[in-house]
């Protein structure tokens, strides 16, 4: 065993040196940094209405037990998961001063938010998907996309993500860490905890840019495609009334995209071309992980005609049942 100055126990083998526990940095020198997490509490708390209750309507309207909206159930339920494992950790962390997280703790807090946020991205390609089955082969969606379907598509994201994942997280157990136990992160993130190690990290700077390819630019690409052909369709086809009314389909499933690639993007590929500020980082991080997952219920509620007319024969059902209990 060796000591580091009373508090940290570092575990020590024939290959490796690993701190028993590490620090979570959180913001360098901004005061008032606790509103922030606060605001990241409201967001949790909207989070959870908000999905639970898109869950309760898909899980109760009967109608809407179809494969497409099997795929938002899915989403609502992965956007829920993965901002609960992050952001109570997060708050309990910042909030009320408990940066310490050991090892093993932090290498799962790793996996969960990374496993989660990776099922995100790949659902919304599944989402893609229906959409351009629905546009360009109208007549062949309910053979082709159906619940068996759906569920394969979605199972063999969970296994073959949860590989990706689990190969990434567990690489760092083969690494050293002899200096600094300070992660300048809001969470036990990739990037910063591996590039704390003293030996080499050759393999799991590559491994996390694979990751980087399979998680984020490889969905990117393959949700592109999926449009470029909606809107080859579209062109080809139809009338501009037509073409209207078949884009309106995908407006909410554009804006959910938007929402979670484009800061993810924007901040990775920021830390791979060039220096970003760790402030700068840890806030369109944490934004990027939290807020879609927020906001993703309420466009799929506001945006879509079908959960609209959903929740309103819940409500009326409702009101019928209370007033026949009152009489």
């Amino acid at each position: 065993m060796i000591y580091r100055e009373g508090l940290f126990t570092s575990i020590f083998n024939s290959t490796f040196v690993r701190p028993a526990k590490f620090y979570l940095g959180g913001f360098y020198n901004i005061p008032h940094a606790k509103y922030y997490y606060v605001f990241l509490c409201f967001v949790y708390i909207m989070t959870v209405l908000g999905n639970g209750f898109l869950l309760s309507v898909i899980y109760l309207v009967k109608t809407l037990h179809t494969p497409r909206y099997i795929i938002v159930f899915h989403l609502a339920f992965i956007d829920l998961c993965g901002s609960t494992a992050l952001i109570p950790k997060l708050l309990d962390t910042f909030l009320f001063n408990r940066r310490y997280i050991v090892y093993e703790a932090c290498l799962s807090y790793m996996f969960f938010v990374l496993f989660f946020g990776s099922l995100q991205s790949w659902t919304l390609v599944t989402m893609a998907y229906d959409r351009l089955i629905a546009i360009c082969f109208p007549l062949r969606y309910h053979s082709i996309v159906t619940i068996k379907c759906v569920l394969a598509i979605l199972l063999f994201s969970w296994t073959s993500l949860l590989i990706v994942v689990a190969v990434m997280v567990g690489l760092l157990n083969h690494l050293s860490f002899c200096g600094s136990i300070v992660i300048k992160s809001f969470f036990c993130d990739h990037g910063p905890t591996f590039r704390l190690a003293c030996n080499d990290t050759s393999k799991n700077y590559t491994t996390g840019f694979f990751a980087f390819i399979i998680l984020i630019c490889i969905p990117l690409a393959l949700i592109a495609i999926s449009y470029i052909c909606i809107s080859m369709t579209l062109r080809r086809k139809t009338s501009r009334d037509e073409q209207r009314k078949a884009w309106k389909t995908c407006i909410s499933h554009l804006i959910l995209i938007a929402l979670f690639f484009l800061p993810y993007l924007g901040t990775n590929l920021t830390v791979i071309t060039s220096h970003i500020h760790p402030n700068a980082r840890i806030i369109n991080s944490s934004l990027s992980h939290t807020v879609p997952s927020m906001l993703n219920p309420i466009i799929y509620t506001l945006k879509t005609e079908e959960v609209m007319n959903a929740i309103k024969r819940v409500c009326k059902r409702k009101r019928i049942n209370n007033n026949t209990t009152k009489w």
